[in-house]
Parts: structure tokens; C-alpha cells; sequence
């Protein structure tokens, strides 16, 4: 049976010795109640309810699936009995706002328990994790009445959220939507329309459903820019706050899906349903891109999330398993053959699962504590913050989604035949993870955002920022012997990214289809690179407490061979990725469309 124990050890290194999270919280308005004390209490009962709730959930969850019948979604066994006791542990309101009924806790800390519950069980998280982005969405553009009617509620979980973007006819291309919005004379709206691929859209576990959708208005203008975005909820809401007659919004069918089969994926069907619009007419799309960010980040998390699993698994069954002898002779001469972690392939694929689990981890958290400051850190830093932010935001999730797929491959690879049998659990996290690479926006999609609005639109201002924080953390170990290794390899390529960068530029002043031919090599070459800098900044914090006798010295040592192994082993992939981004649009678009012809 698969198993799941929270890495509670590697959090803390990560967030508290390597990113400084208590100095953070000491600079952050409003975070005086984020105490070391209380953050790992936080973290010590997150960590329990993911282990001990959640984990027993995850298999069950895929076996069962959620069942649909007469427009009733019920979810597997124990979803619902779980996310009241989410609920009651006070689990969703820890990084919302007091006056909404929330703890105001930082967004950092709950990207942390969130970690260990999605990975724990990555359908049932889904549940809660698309209330967030709801939650947020209102908070920023909310009335103080839609707030209090439906943000209070959001955030003591007895309801949930959805955001309804994507119809049949159209799913990234979101100028295509057709859904209407027709003005009632009392404020509201008639909302008519399909939405597809609507996570959690239809449950058992709470009481409403609010969702965000995307509509248009009957003088909209064409294209994006004749959006708005309203609040539908599942049942109508009294004016004393309570739940009452069902509103016209329901649930079409489920979809039969690849993997996260615990969780329902809806086509859900509004008609003539009742709905009040969030902010400035023909201004949602500005409006959801608040929803979208959120679910961004929650995506790259998911990416870790099936790294880290696989990791823990496959680790447990490389020690455990024998076959064959190490070919410099036996390891366990005791025992009928060594166990598989002797053999250098397998402890390929533990370290490329190790690296990219524990590269991401320091990856999320580093822009969750950006968001921390963007939403409320001195002055002074939160334009850079929020310019850092977007940035990382796309590299987060198309790298690191990409990177969770191969580690969950991998974990199934280590099982050999066994990893192809449901009973171990490998084949189910490869079947969860390859979502990850489509939803919120596809890998050429964010590859496109990085390369095309937030590099090549700023004149090359927004990397920069970033590059400079690579070259400044490279000027200040660059006599660090002990890391040399690491450092040169890393300020060359902190250079080459920047120079990659403007000959792609030039190139696309000539065709702009040079940008698109580009964007995915540009895209993971950046993540390579991105996630290089953390690897040397956790070697640096390492070797540290290496040269101060620290008690965890295995700790640390394993974090120096990891890192060795990263620039090794795996950033020249790097050299790859930038032959490829300067290859050029010809051979991908020279062919005429007529030659792609069936065989």
C-alpha cells in the first residue's frame, strides 16, 4: 500500500534556514500572531490530518471515483466525513481576512499546509483548494454585501467555490465564450450557458456552491473585451444569510477521467440561473485573473505534490526491494540478492525525483512568501514582489508540472512491473499528474505568457529583475570555495538567459511567430535555471551548518549531494533547451499545412 509522510523536516529547512520565514512574518503588517511556536503547531496538526485523514483517502478516492446520478455528484467514501473535519479544525480560514471570519494568518503558511494536504490526496484537496482562488477573487472584488453574503461563508468552509471559465467551443481562447448575463430589473442577472471541465463544480460535501463565472452582457464588445464576471450560486441565498430554493444551475454530467477520479470534473448547465456581478461591467476577465493566479500557483504546487509522493514511495521500495548484485560486487551478501538502490540507474531516477521535489518545494514557497508581501510587506518591496511574481508564476507551473510528470514516471519506473499494478499506487500518480500540464493554462500557454507578455513586453525589465537577484547571490559566494562548483556554473547561465532572451527578441521584430516557436524551450530552460539558484542556496545554507558542527550533519550532507547532483546530472539539459530556442521558426512552420497528411 502507498503511504504518505509529511516532510516536515524539509519544509522547515526550506521556508525557516534557507528563505528566512520568520524574519518575513516579522516584516509583514498584520502577522504578529505567526509566531515560531504557532507556525509549528500549524504545521504539526497539518501534518497529521494529511497522514493519518487524507493519505488512507487517496487510493480509495481513485477506486471509487465520484458517481453521478439524476444531476447528484456523491464523492467517494470518507471525502465528506474529511472535509468536516477540515471544516472543523478551522483549516480554511487560516489565511483570510479577521473581519471575514478568518484567522489572518499569512498566505505563506497556508501554501505550507496545503503542500501536505494535496499531497496526501491531490482529488480531495482539490475541493477546498478551488474555494481559495473564489475566496480571494471576492475579497479583492467584491462588494462589502456579496462579501459578507458569501465571503464569510467561503471562509468557514461551510461553503465552497468554483471558477466556471471554459465551454465546449472554447477553452483557453476565452474571447469565444458564449454564456449570457441578461439584467433583471432588481440588480441581478439571468445567467444562460454551459461550462465543461468544472472542478468540484457538483458535491456532497457542503451546503452551497458559489460559483465565479464568465459571462457576457448583452452591449458587451466582442472578444476579452466583453467579459464580466458574476456570482451563481448553487442554491439562492436568503437575506438573512441561510440557504433557500435551488437556483437554475446543475450539473450536466461528470467526466470519465484519465486520473483524479475522486474528484468530479462537471459539465454544469445554467439556465436562467440568478447572478450578481463582481466588479465593472466587461471588466472579468481583469477580475478572474485573480482566480487564475491563485489556481496557477495551486497547479505548480500539484507538480511537487506528485514529486514528493513518488519520491517517498519509490524511495520505501528501492530499499526493500532485491534484485540482482551491485556490479562491484554484493552490498547485502547476506541476503539472496541487494536491494535496488544500489543500482545507479535506480538512484537516477530517486535523485532526479528527489531534486525536483526538493528544488520546487524552495521554488512555491519563495513566491508564496512574494505574495506575502505583494498583499501586505513594507511598501517599499511590493512593486518588486509583485514584478518577481509574475515572472515565476508561469515558470512555477509549466516547470514544475512538467518535472512532477517525469518524477511520477520515474516513481513508476523504480517498481519496474510492479509500478503498472493499481495495488502499489505509481500508476495512479502518473495518471493524476499529467492534468497538471493542461488545466490553468497548458505548458505552450504559460511558455507563451513568459516569453511573449512578461519578458519580451517589459523589454527584458521583468527578467531582470530576477537575473539580478541570481547575479548579486553569486557576487556574495563567489569566494566560497566550498560551492564553487555550483556558482560559476550558475552565473554563466544567469548570463546566457539574459542573452537568449535578446536574440529571441530580435528575432521576433522580424516574425512574431519566432516567439511561439520559442516559448516552451525558453520556458523549461528557465526553470532549469531558476531552480538551480535554490539548489545553490540550499548548498550554501548546508555547507554552513556543515562548518558549524550542526547535530544533523546527514541532513545536510544528503542537501550538498543533491545539489551536486542537480548541476550535474540535470541543468545541462539547459544547453539542449537553448539550441532549441534559437533554432528558429523555419523548420517548425515551413511545411505547407496540405503535407500533414494521413498516412
Amino acid at each position: 500500500m502507498p503511504d504518505y509522510k509529511a516532510p516536515l523536516r524539509d519544509l522547515k529547512f526550506v521556508t525557516e534556514e534557507v528563505l528566512g520565514l520568520h524574519d518575513h512574518y516579522a516584516s509583514l503588517a498584520g502577522a504578529e500572531e505567526a509566531t515560531p511556536d504557532m507556525v509549528d503547531a500549524i504545521l504539526e496538526e497539518g501534518a497529521k490530518f494529511a497522514e493519518r485523514v487524507l493519505a488512507p483517502l487517496n487510493q480509495l478516492g481513485d477506486q471509487q471515483g465520484c458517481q453521478f446520478k439524476d444531476g447528484i455528484v456523491t464523492t467517494p467514501d470518507g471525502f465528506k466525513e474529511a472535509y468536516q473535519q477540515y471544516v472543523e479544525g478551522g483549516w480554511p480560514s487560516l489565511s483570510h481576512a479577521e473581519e471575514m471570519g478568518g484567522q489572518g494568518l499569512p498566505e505563506s503558511l497556508g501554501m505550507m499546509v496545503t503542500e501536505l494536504v494535496a499531497t496526501s490526496n491531490w482529488a480531495w484537496s482539490m475541493y477546498p483548494g478551488l474555494s481559495h482562488g473564489a475566496m480571494n477573487t471576492l475579497e479583492l472584488h467584491g462588494t462589502e454585501a456579496q462579501q459578507q453574503t458569501y465571503l464569510t461563508k467561503l471562509v468557514s468552509g461551510e461553503w465552497t467555490g468554483t471558477m466556471c471559465l471554459t465551454e465546449p467551443h472554447c477553452g483557453t481562447d476565452l474571447g469565444m465564450l458564449k454564456t449570457k448575463a441578461t439584467p433583471n430589473d432588481d440588480g441581478s442577472y439571468r445567467i444562460s450557458g454551459t461550462k465543461i471541465f468544472i472542478s468540484a463544480g457538483e458535491h456532497d460535501m457542503a451546503d452551497n456552491i458559489v460559483h465565479i463565472v464568465l459571462a457576457r452582457l448583452p452591449d458587451a464588445p466582442a472578444g476579452t473585451k466583453g467579459i464580466s464576471l458574476f456570482i451563481v450560486p448553487k442554491f439562492k441565498v436568503a437575506d438573512d444569510g441561510s440557504v433557500g430554493e435551488r437556483n437554475a444551475v446543475h450539473c450536466g454530467s461528470i467526466e470519465h477521467k484519465m486520473g483524479i477520479h475522486g474528484n468530479a470534473t462537471c459539465v454544469m448547465n445554467f439556465d436562467d440561473a440568478e447572478g450578481f456581478l463582481i466588479g465593472p461591467p466587461n471588466k472579468g476577465l481583469n477580475c478572474m485573473f485573480t482566480f487564475m493566479n491563485t489556481a496557477r500557483l495551486g497547479t505548480a504546487l500539484q507538480g511537487l505534490a506528485h514529486a514528493e509522493w513518488a519520491y517517498q514511495n519509490s524511495l520505501a521500495y528501492a530499499k526493500d526491494r532485491l534484485q540482482m548484485r551491485a556490479l562491484s560486487g554484493p552490498k547485502a551478501p547476506e541476503k539472496a540478492a541487494d536491494p535496488i538502490i544500489v543500482h545507479p540507474d535506480v538512484r537516477r531516477m530517486l535523485l532526479t525525483q528527489k531534486a525536483f521535489a526538493e528544488g520546487g518545494r524552495a521554488l512555491i514557497h519563495y513566491c508564496s512568501m512574494l505574495v506575502d508581501t505583494v498583499k501586505s510587506g513594507p511598501e517599499e518591496e511590493r512593486e518588486q514582489a509583485e514584478t518577481l511574481l509574475s515572472l515565476l508564476t508561469p515558470i512555477a507551473k509549466a516547470f514544475l508540472t512538467e518535472t512532477g510528470f517525469e518524477a511520477a514516471n520515474h516513481g513508476l519506473q523504480v517498481y519496474g512491473g510492479h509500478g503498472y499494478i493499481a495495488d502499489w499506487g505509481m500508476e495512479q500518480n502518473v495518471r493524476d499528474s499529467r492534468i497538471a500540464m493542461l488545466y490553468e493554462g497548458t505548458t505552450g500557454i504559460q511558455a507563451l505568457d513568459l516569453l511573449g507578455r512578461k519578458v519580451l513586453m517589459s523589454q527584458g525589465e521583468t527578467l531582470k529583475a530576477f537575473t539580478k537577484v541570481i547575479h548579486k547571490f553569486c557576487q556574495a559566494n563567489e569566494d566560497n570555495d566550498a560551492i564553487a562548483h555550483l556558482i560559476k556554473p550558475l552565473n554563466a547561465l544567469n548570463k546566457e538567459w539574459g542573452e537568449i532572451t535578446m536574440q529571441v527578441g530580435m528575432k521576433a521584430m522580424k516574425d512574431r511567430e519566432e516567439v511561439g516557436a520559442a516559448s516552451v524551450d525558453y520556458c523549461m530552460y528557465s526553470g532549469y535555471v531558476t531552480l538551480a539558484y535554490f539548489w545553490a542556496r540550499m548548498a550554501v545554507v548546508a555547507q554552513q551548518k556543515l562548518e558549524q558542527g550542526d547535530a544533523d550533519a546527514a541532513f545536510y550532507q544528503a542537501k550538498l549531494h543533491t545539489a551536486a547532483f542537480y548541476f550535474e546530472r540535470i541543468l545541462p539539459r539547459t544547453k539542449g533547451h537553448a539550441q532549441m530556442v534559437l533554432a528558429g521558426a523555419e523548420s517548425l512552420m515551413a511545411m505547407d499545412e496540405a503535407q500533414f497528411f494521413n498516412r
